[in-house]
């Protein structure tokens, strides 16, 4: 499939940078769709064509899709906590669904939709897989919200409209140019610098952002239209996370367990600020809602019919970590 115009949304972020470089590495042109005026580092010294845009434009979109071959939605605003929850909705339910007509119209091949496993249920001590059940009303937070939707939006645009579109759900991606960072590239950050002295008893599956990337080549190239594939890694106590990147920073691993339901006026009280002072707060009510269950995940179903591979997490926390050091976050 190499020499084909594909079309990478979200490639100045964390994850569409990293899909976007492994469809370079295998000889695919590139355009990728980027705001005017956005934070272009992780584009800097690739060879691709940018069309300016954006998921709240359905014209831009229009343009940026023509001609193209291939289309990996990577884009979506993904934070745990918005002081403007409408916002969130227009661009990661109504840009996706703007975005699918448009490739529809540009009778686009082939389609991979990144949705997230934040759309899939819980398995209680478990991994969930695809089909573990979930609902509307099990989504906390906007951000889990606006994700299912999208889904539930570009599978029925699969089954009533024709779109040829493969989902593919990623766990937890960490690494390399997390420039935001991400809220998972702010734990590290955070714990690095050893800003994280305890923990609540949850859990994340952690996976190397680069393993995710081609994961996303292999659902292009062997996925199957209309079906969802979950690309995770390793599933961990938030405990050994923290221990793991304590241990990199040559740091004593936080040892205090707490109880959630204590953290709960603690994060109303950052909510409030976070809205007065316009800065993300570190602990949300919506976090450790979710944190209520360890999000344990397989990834079986990709590695059966896709040949996906994952390397260790232990790698993932380490390449992350050295970045986020050599790129000055550590304090």
């Amino acid at each position: 499939m190499s020499d084909c115009l594909t079309l990478v949304t979200g490639a100045t972020g964390f994850l569409g940078s990293a899909v976007g470089r492994a469809l370079l590495a295998r000889g695919d042109r590139l355009r990728v769709l980027a705001r005017p005026g956005s934070d272009r580092r992780n584009l800097a010294g690739l060879a691709v064509e940018v069309a300016e845009g954006s998921l709240e434009d359905p014209a831009s979109l229009a343009r940026a899709v023509a001609g193209c071959r291939f289309l990996f939605h990577v884009a979506a605003d993904y934070r745990l906590w918005v002081p403007d929850p409408a916002a969130m909705m227009r661009a990661n339910i109504d840009g996706t669904r703007a975005l699918m007509r448009s490739a529809l119209a540009a009778g686009v091949e082939r389609v991979v939709y990144t949705s997230s496993v934040a759309v899939l249920g819980h398995a209680g001590e478990g991994a969930a897989d695809e089909t573990t059940p979930s609902g509307l009303d099990d989504m906390v937070g906007p951000y889990k919200r606006s994700k299912f939707l999208a889904e539930a939006e570009v599978r029925r645009m699969a089954a009533e409209d024709g779109l040829p579109v493969v989902v593919v759900n990623p766990s937890t991606p960490i690494g390399p140019r997390d420039i935001k960072p991400t809220p998972t590239g702010r734990i590290v950050v955070e714990a690095a610098s050893g800003r994280m002295p305890a923990y609540v008893d949850t859990g994340l599956n952690i996976v190397h952002v680069d393993d995710v990337a081609e994961g996303h080549l292999l659902a292009l190239d062997k996925g199957v239209i209309g079906e969802r594939y979950i690309l995770g890694g390793d599933n961990m106590t938030l405990a050994d996370i923290l221990g793991h990147i304590a241990g990199k920073a040559g740091r004593p691993a936080p040892t205090i367990k707490l109880p959630r339901l204590p953290l709960f006026p603690v994060a109303a009280v950052a909510e409030l600020w976070g809205r007065l002072s316009g800065r993300e707060p570190m602990v949300t009510i919506d976090a450790l809602k979710m944190a209520r269950y360890r999000m344990w995940f397989s990834s079986a179903k990709a590695e059966a019919a896709l040949g996906y591979r994952h390397r260790p997490a232990a790698e993932a926390l380490a390449d992350a970590f050295d970045w986020f050091r050599d790129n000055g976050y550590l304090s």
